[in-house]
């Protein structure tokens, strides 16, 4: 493969919206190479000698995977940190901890409830600070996706999205990256669980500029009637375990089911970040399907990694 460009180096991924259309792009392609050579069984010490951080709040069965097998397959070492184990929790300040964790690691991956914890992190740190999670966005997932949809339909460009279900961190970062590579996305949610209007308007902007479009509605019906890819994601997320019944009621209708599927263009696929709640969001017919590109969806989780890591560790 080609050598990786240096024009990231010691850049934050702390949310889609950091990154430009160009170099977005730019992941995604460092991705698909990485991905054809792990297929070679070609090693790629890409990475030799760095020590990559991973500070989880929130349990991961993808991020933790990924994120680990990533860094082992660059060459580097990854280093597993639990929140609770942190002086954190005895009332260091977030400040101190991202200064003293330069001065070890050559990157830091941090999943977590509050953007702000991920935001305070990369303001104070001298290496990258890469978001695996917040209750805001989830842009790894996001680059995951666009991944996954361009290898199945060879272009991002007018691909058309439609996302059912909890206007959540999933539904803003891929709002956000559809918004930037041209796609067209109608987001069909209760009016309860809208996406962050704030968000929504950013990415309309952000369309625009793009040639793709995007949209919420409430219908789900309309929202999947001609799209070529149909995703969803929990309705219940980690703390939120108290809502779980009334959200079963409220996004019911929402439910991606094999009557949206046949709603949809004739060779729409289905997506889902996962963990997935069978029976809830999605039906088993549609998740194991062969419709179905999560598990390739889910695969890419560490390409992408890698290729973010390739691109910004010094």
């Amino acid at each position: 493969m080609a050598g990786v460009p240096d024009t990231l180096k010691g850049r934050h991924f702390t949310r889609v919206a950091d990154w430009s259309p160009a170099e977005l792009h730019l992941a995604l392609d460092l991705a698909d190479e990485l991905k054809v050579e792990r297929r070679r069984r070609k090693e790629l010490r890409l990475l030799p000698g760095r020590t990559v951080g991973l500070i989880f709040r929130k349990p991961s069965t993808r991020t933790r995977i990924s994120s680990e097998v990533g860094i082992a397959e660059l060459g580097g070492m990854a280093l597993y940190v639990p929140a609770a184990d942190l002086p954190l929790a005895r009332g260091e300040s977030t400040r101190d901890t991202a200064l003293v964790l330069s001065r070890f690691l050559s990157a830091i991956l941090i999943r977590t409830f509050d953007q702000a914890e991920v935001d305070e992190y990369a303001e104070h740190a001298a290496i990258p600070i890469v978001n695996g999670l917040t209750d805001a966005a989830h842009p790894l997932q996001a680059l995951a996706d666009a991944m996954t949809i361009r290898e199945r339909f060879g272009s991002l460009e007018g691909v058309r999205v439609a996302y059912l279900g909890d206007g959540n961190n999933v539904c803003h970062s891929l709002m956000r990256i559809a918004a930037r590579t041209g796609m067209s996305l109608v987001a069909a949610c209760p009016d309860v669980y809208r996406p962050d209007e704030a968000i929504v308007a950013s990415c309309i902007d952000d369309a625009r500029a793009s040639g793709g479009a995007i949209e919420v509605i409430a219908d789900p019906h309309e929202a999947v009637s001609g799209a070529q890819v149909l995703y969803t994601d929990v309705w219940t997320s980690m703390g939120q375990e108290e809502e779980h019944e009334r959200r079963l009621r409220e996004l019911e209708p929402y439910r991606l089911d094999a009557a949206k599927l046949a709603l949809a263009d004739d060779d729409a696929v289905a997506l889902h970040c996962l963990p997935a709640h069978v029976g809830d969001e999605i039906t088993a017919e549609v998740l194991y399907g062969d419709r179905s590109l999560v598990w390739d969806q889910a695969e890419n989780r560490l390409h992408v990694y890698k290729a973010v890591l390739a691109l910004t560790v010094r």
